[in-house]
C-alpha cells in the first residue's frame, strides 16, 4: 500500500493476477509481478467475507442477471464517504462498483464502474444498452432516446447500466425506465466509455492463498509490533493487559502482545448492550486460551439513564462514559492498584478522531492505565491477513457482514448496521426502535428520526440536512421538560460595581437539592440551606447563588470571573442532579475527597478545587449539547 496520494484523494495498492489476490507489501510471495490499482482515500481496504459476500454477488445477480465474474473470486471492500455504508467493490485488481445502502428503500444500490462494466459486459444478461450515433468526448453527455439500439432485460430509472458503442464499453446511469427509455429525451447519462482495457481476469482465490501472498509481510508487521512492546516493558515493570472488545483490531493486539510478553490477561467491558455473540466469545477465548479474563459490567446503567440524556449519538456519546469508562476505571483502580500497561487495538484508519494515535497514549479519564497501540498503522486487510495467518478464532459476527462489533445499538454504527442486526437478533432491534419511536413521539419529531436514523446526531451533519430537507421532515425537538437555560441578565456591569449574572435553569431534579451544595464544592466554600433550598458558593473574588427553583446568580470583581463562575455553577447544578455514578471523578480526583453513593458526596476537608473531576465528568463534557436555551449568551 502506498499512503503517498492520501491526500489527493487516492491510495495505491498492488494485486497479483496469479494469485488473485491483493498485495499488501512491494511484492507477492508467489515470486510473480504485481501491478498497482487505485482507490479512494484513506484506503481501509478490507476482505469481503461471508455473507457480505452474498450481499455483493445478489447485487449483482438483480442488476445484470449475473455474478459470475465474481464467484469463487477474492473481494475487497474499501469504505467511502457517503450517506451510510458505502463501499468501493474490488475485484481483478481493479474497483468495479460502488455499492451503497440506501436510508430511504433500505436496500443496498450498485453503482457500476468502467472496469466492472468491461468485466461484466459478457456475462450480463440485463441493464446493457447498446447505443450509436454519437461521437466525441462523451464522458458526462446524456444519450437521447432515438439513437439507442438494443436494449437487454426490464430495467428502472436510477439503474445501474452497461453501455455498448461498435466495440466500445462504458458505465453509465438509467434516466428513464427501460419501457420508456427509446421515447426518452435524455435516456441513459454516460459515466465512463473506451475500448476494453486488457486487464487480464483474475483465477479462483480464497483467504489461504491471500496470506501465502502476503506471509512475509505480514511477519514484518508482528516483527516490528513485538519490538516495540518488549522495547518499552524493558525498564517498566507493571502487570501487562490487553483491552479485548471482541473485534478484530484487539485480536490483532493479542497476537502480537501474546508473542512479545508472557501472562497476559484480558480486560472486557460488558455494557450490557454488547451482541450476545461477544460476550460469549470473549469468555470462550479466555477459557480455551487459559487466560485470565477481568470483566467490569455496566448492567443496566443504559437504560437507566437514557431517559435522562436521551439516545446517544456520535456527537454525543454519554453511554460510553456511562458504560465503558465509568466500569473499567473501576475495574482497573480494583484490580490493577498500582497501575497496568493495557496494550489495544486503536489504529489511525478507523476514524478522523484516531489518526494521530501514538504508540503510546493515557486515557485521561482511566488513572493508571498506560496504553499500547501496536497495530496503529495496520489496515483492516493486514488486520485479517494477521489474524488468519495466526489462526486466531475471530468473533462469528464478522462473517453475518458487520465490520464493527461494538454494542448493538451504538450510534456510531451505520443505518444498513442497524437493519441487519434486526436479521440476527430481532428482539433486541425491536426493544431500542421501539424506544426511539416513543422517544420521536414524545419530542414531536417525524417518525423517520428512529427509522431512517437521525437519531444518531445530536446536530446534523450537511449531507444528513440535506436529506432531511429533501424528505422535509422534522428533527428538531420541540421545547420539553429537558434541561434549558434561560438567560434574565448576562455578565454585565452592577451599579454597586462588580460584574452579575443572572439565569434560570430548568433541569429535571431526580436528586434532593442538598445534591447542588455537594457538587459546589469543587468550586469553593459553600453554605447550604436544607429549608429554603439555596446554596452559596465562594471563590476569590466571585459568589454564586443557586436556588431550588433554578435560579443562578453569580457577582465578581471582574467580567471574566463572573462569567467563569456562571459556567462552573451551573455545570455543577446539572451534574448534581445528572449524576450517573460512574465514580470517574472520583477515581480522578487526586485528593481522593470524592465518595459515590446515588451522586457524588465531597470532603470539603480534602477538596482542594483543583476542577479535574469536573474535566473527567461526563454530564459536564457534554454540557453544550444538553443544555438548550432561548439565550445562550453570557455576556452582553
Amino acid at each position: 500500500m502506498d499512503r503517498k496520494n492520501v491526500a489527493h484523494g487516492k491510495t495505491s495498492f498492488r494485486w497479483c493476477d496469479g494469485c488473485g489476490t491483493l498485495v499488501l507489501g512491494t511484492g507477492c510471495g508467489c515470486g510473480s509481478p504485481v501491478r498497482s490499482f487505485e482507490v479512494n482515500s484513506p484506503g481501509d481496504v478490507r476482505p469481503c467475507m461471508g455473507d457480505g459476500v452474498d450481499v455483493v454477488l445478489s447485487l449483482f445477480e438483480r442488476e445484470f442477471g449475473s455474478s459470475a465474474p465474481l464467484k469463487g473470486k477474492a473481494i475487497f471492500l474499501n469504505k467511502v464517504p457517503g450517506e451510510d455504508r458505502t463501499d468501493e467493490i474490488i475485484a481483478h485488481g481493479a474497483v468495479l462498483a460502488l455499492m451503497r445502502f440506501n436510508l430511504s428503500t433500505k436496500r443496498f444500490e450498485l453503482d457500476v464502474r468502467q472496469a466492472g462494466a468491461e468485466i461484466f459486459a459478457d456475462s450480463a444478461i440485463k441493464n446493457v444498452v447498446a447505443f450509436s450515433g454519437m461521437s466525441g468526448h462523451l464522458k458526462g453527455k446524456s444519450v437521447p432516446g432515438a439513437n439507442i439500439g438494443e436494449v437487454a432485460g426490464e430495467f428502472r430509472a436510477g439503474a445501474p447500466i452497461i453501455l455498448k458503442k461498435g466495440s466500445k464499453i462504458g458505465a453509465g446511469v438509467a434516466l428513464a425506465s427501460s419501457e420508456d427509455i427509446r421515447v426518452s429525451e435524455k435516456a441513459v447519462k454516460i459515466r465512463s466509455i473506451d475500448s476494453p482495457s486488457v486487464m487480464p481476469l483474475s483465477p479462483d482465490s480464497d483467504r489461504k492463498r491471500f496470506v501465502e501472498a502476503n506471509r512475509q509481510h505480514l511477519f514484518d508487521l508482528e516483527s516490528v509490533a513485538i519490538n516495540e512492546i518488549r522495547s518499552y516493558l524493558k525498564k517498566r515493570n507493571f502487570p501487562v493487559t490487553v483491552s479485548f472488545s471482541g473485534g478484530k483490531d484487539s485480536l490483532a493486539a493479542y497476537g502480537v502482545a501474546s508473542r512479545a510478553v508472557r501472562g497476559l490477561e484480558l480486560i472486557f467491558v460488558d455494557t450490557g448492550i454488547e451482541f450476545p455473540e461477544t460476550v460469549r466469545y470473549v469468555d470462550d477465548f479466555a477459557e480455551k486460551n487459559n487466560l485470565v479474563l477481568h470483566k467490569a459490567r455496566a448492567g443496566d446503567a443504559f437504560f437507566k439513564n437514557v431517559d435522562a440524556f436521551g439516545p446517544p449519538a456520535k456527537d454525543f456519546r454519554w453511554c460510553c462514559k456511562t458504560c465503558k469508562l465509568g466500569p473499567i476505571t473501576e475495574l482497573i483502580a480494583k484490580d490493577f492498584p498500582d497501575g497496568t500497561i493495557t496494550v489495544e487495538g486503536n489504529r489511525m484508519l478507523e476514524s478522523f478522531s484516531r489518526a494521530d494515535t501514538r504508540f503510546v497514549s493515557k486515557n485521561p479519564f482511566v488513572p493508571n492505565q498506560i496504553t499500547l497501540n501496536p497495530v496503529r498503522e495496520w489496515n483492516a486487510s493486514e488486520i485479517w491477513g494477521y489474524i488468519w495467518l495466526r489462526k486466531l478464532e475471530y468473533n462469528p459476527l464478522y462473517d453475518r457482514d458487520f465490520e464493527r462489533i461494538g454494542c448493538y445499538l451504538c450510534a456510531s454504527s451505520l443505518g444498513s448496521e442497524w437493519e441487519n442486526v434486526e436479521r440476527v437478533h430481532e428482539d433486541l432491534y425491536i426493544r431500542w426502535n421501539d424506544y426511539l419511536r416513543e422517544y420521536a413521539a414524545k419530542k414531536g419529531l417525524s417518525q423517520e428520526y428512529a427509522d431512517m436514523g437521525f437519531w444518531r446526531w445530536k446536530v446534523l451533519p450537511p449531507k444528513m440536512v440535506k436529506l432531511a430537507e429533501e424528505m422535509d421532515l422534522r428533527t428538531e425537538p420541540k421545547k420539553t421538560d429537558g434541561p434549558t437555560m434561560r438567560m434574565l441578565k448576562g455578565a454585565s456591569s452592577c451599579a454597586a460595581g462588580g460584574y452579575s449574572v443572572e439565569a434560570i435553569a430548568n433541569i429535571p431534579r431526580s436528586r434532593d437539592f442538598s445534591s447542588v451544595a455537594e457538587a459546589l464544592r469543587t468550586i469553593g466554600e459553600v453554605r447550604y440551606s436544607d429549608e429554603f433550598e439555596i446554596a452559596m458558593v465562594k471563590t476569590k473574588g466571585a459568589t454564586a447563588k443557586l436556588f431550588g427553583g433554578g435560579e443562578i446568580s453569580v457577582v465578581s470583581n471582574t467580567l471574566e470571573g463572573a462569567e467563569t463562575m456562571f459556567e462552573r455553577a451551573a455545570k455543577a447544578l446539572l451534574r448534581a442532579q445528572m449524576c450517573t455514578s460512574c465514580g470517574i471523578c472520583a477515581e480522578k480526583c487526586p485528593c481522593k475527597a470524592i465518595t459515590i453513593k446515588d451522586g457524588l458526596s465531597i470532603d470539603p476537608e480534602k477538596c482542594n478545587s483543583c476542577g479535574m473531576c469536573e474535566g473527567s465528568c461526563m454530564v459536564v463534557h457534554y454540557y453544550d449539547k444538553m443544555m438548550t436555551a432561548d439565550n445562550k449568551r453570557v455576556r452582553t
